[in-house]
C-alpha cells in the first residue's frame, strides 16, 4: 500500500489503555491499541516468576506508570502499519518535554523504516495549543509521524531507597553480552540475567555461563499485525533496544536491581546511510546518543535511582571479539545470526552463513581464534564463499550503504580484514575473499 493512501484511510492511532494482573507467579501485562477505523491490537507481555513480595495481598503495586511507558514504546510496532497522522494517548498523561522526547525517538529510531518506505520526515516539529480547552495539547509534524494528542501532566519518577546493588544484564547469547557477563563475574558482582523470548540456544548459553538468576520475559506480537504485514501494510525496523530499555527498568524495579548493564559497543554510533539530509542508523537505540537521552528520561520520569549504562561503550566490535576469544566454553553455543535466533528459526545451525552479521562476526573472530575453532563454530569457511563478496564490499564501504545489521564501522571492517590477511599469509593459504 502507498504511504499517502494508507494514512488517509486510517487517520488516527489510539493507545486506549493498559491493564495487568498477577497470574500464579507471573505478571501479565495487556495493551489495547486501535487504528481508526476498524483495526484493534491487544498484545501481551508476561514477566515470569516475579518475587513473592508482589504476590502478597494488599501490597502497593506502584509500577503503573512503568507499564504505561512500556505501552508507549510497544505501540510504535503497531502504529507503523499505517503511520496514522494522529496518535492519541488515552492511557495516561505526558508533559510537553516528554512528548518532544518521544518525537525524537520516533524520528531517529525509525530512520531505517522511513528510508525503506520512502517516507518524508525532514520537516521540523512544532507545538500548537488545542483550542478545545480540555487540558490536552497537540504535537504535530505535518510530513512525518503526525500529531500526538494527550493530557498534559508532569510525571514524578519513583524513588526507591532499598534497591539492592544487583546488576541486571540483558542477555542475548552473543559475544557482547557474554563479554559483559564474564567481566562482571570477574569483579564478583551480583548478577541477574534478563532475556526476552529466549530460544533454546540462548538458554543453553545461559546454562554454560553458570548463572542461576534469570528473568524471563515472554513478549507476544498480536497476530493481526502479522496478517496486515502479509497484506502489504507498512512494515520495517523499529528501535528494539529502546523497548528492551523500558522493559529492563520495569524488571529492575520488580526484581530489586539497582543497576542495568547493557552491552552496546562504540561501533553502534556509526550510521548506515543518509536520507533527506539525515544519518540513518540501524543501531540508533544502541548508540551513545540514545543512551544519554534514555538515562535522563529514566531519572526524570521512571525510577530516579536506577543506574542505566553500557558496559562496553568504549570498545569496538573488533575489541569485543578479542575479549570473547578468551572464553572458549561458549564457542559451541553462542550465536549472533538474526536468522538463526528467531523465535521459530527455520535453520538447524546457529549461523546461516549468508548474512552480513555472520560474515562480520567471522572476520572479527578470525584474527583471534584458531582456524579449526572457527570452522567448528560456523561449520564452514566463510572466506571461501564467493557469493559473500558483495556483502564484504558493503561492510568496508564499497557498497550502496552499510548493511542494516548490527555490524561494526567501515574502519573496523577494513582493520579486521587486514588482520585476517596477515594471519592467512602466515598460514601459506589465502582464502578467496581475502585474495579479493
Amino acid at each position: 500500500m502507498k504511504f499517502k493512501e494508507i494514512r488517509k484511510k486510517y487517520p488516527k492511532f489510539v493507545y486506549e489503555k493498559y491493564f495487568w494482573k498477577i497470574s500464579g507467579n507471573n505478571l501479565e501485562i495487556f495493551f489495547d491499541f486501535k487504528i481508526e477505523p476498524g483495526i484493534r491490537f491487544k498484545p501481551k507481555i508476561i514477566i515470569e516468576n516475579i518475587p513473592k513480595r508482589w504476590l502478597a495481598p494488599g501490597v502497593n503495586h506502584n509500577f503503573n506508570h512503568l507499564i504505561f511507558h512500556l505501552g508507549l514504546i510497544e505501540m510504535i510496532s503497531y502504529w507503523k502499519a499505517t503511520c496514522s497522522p494522529i496518535i492519541e494517548i488515552k492511557a495516561g498523561s505526558l508533559s510537553r518535554e516528554q512528548i518532544r522526547w518521544w518525537q525524537d525517538l520516533i524520528k531517529n529510531g525509525m530512520g531505517q523504516f522511513f528510508y525503506e518506505n520512502k517516507i518524508g520526515f525532514q520537516n521540523p516539529c512544532f507545538i500548537v495549543s488545542n483550542p478545545v480547552g480540555f487540558g490536552k495539547f497537540i504535537v504535530s509534524n505535518p510530513v512525518g509521524f503526525g500529531k500526538f494528542i494527550c493530557s498534559e501532566q508532569k510525571t514524578k519518577p519513583l524513588i526507591i531507597t532499598k534497591l539492592k546493588n544487583r546488576y541486571l544484564v540483558p542477555f542475548s547469547g552473543g559475544r557482547d553480552s557474554i563479554a559483559t557477563l564474564e567481566k562482571l563475574k570477574e569483579q564478583k558482582k551480583e548478577i541477574t540475567l534478563f532475556s526476552v523470548n529466549p530460544i533454546k540456544q540462548i538458554q543453553k548459553t545461559a546454562e554454560v555461563s553458570g548463572m542461576r538468576k534469570q528473568i524471563v520475559v515472554k513478549r507476544g506480537i498480536d497476530k493481526k499485525l502479522l496478517e496486515l504485514n502479509k497484506k502489504g501494510y507498512l512494515n520495517g525496523h523499529t528501535p528494539f533496544t529502546a523497548l528492551l530499555s523500558f522493559l529492563s527498568v520495569l524488571c529492575a524495579f520488580l526484581f530489586d536491581c539497582k543497576r542495568i548493564v547493557f552491552s552496546n559497543e562504540k561501533s553502534a554510533n556509526e550510521g548506515n546511510t543518509k536520507y533527506l539530509g539525515k544519518t540513518i542508523n540501524h543501531q540508533y537505540s544502541k548508540s551513545s546518543e540514545f543512551e544519554k537521552k534514555f538515562k535522563s528520561y529514566c531519572k526524570k520520569y521512571l525510577v530516579k535511582n536506577i543506574n542505566y549504562h553500557n558496559f562496553l561503550r568504549k570498545y569496538t566490535d573488533l575489541e569485543i571479539s578479542k575479549m570473547f576469544g578468551k572464553y572458549p566454553k561458549y564457542f559451541s553455543v553462542f550465536s549472533s545470526c538474526n536468522a538463526a535466533m528467531k523465535i521459530k528459526p527455520s535453520l538447524k545451525s546457529r549461523w546461516c552463513g549468508k548474512c552480513p552479521k555472520c560474515l562480520f562476526v567471522y572476520m572479527t573472530l578470525y584474527p583471534y581464534l584458531k582456524k579449526q575453532e572457527l570452522i567448528k563454530i560456523f561449520n564452514e569457511d566463510l572466506f571461501e564463499k564467493k557469493e559473500l563478496l558483495s556483502i564484504m564490499k558493503s561492510l568496508i564501504g564499497q557498497g550502496k550503504h552499510k548493511p542494516f545489521e548490527c555490524v561494526g564501522t567501515y574502519k573496523e571492517s577494513r582493520t579486521a580484514l587486514n588482520l585476517c590477511l596477515k594471519k592467512a599469509r602466515k598460514s601459506g593459504k589465502i582464502p578467496y575473499l581475502l585474495t579479493r
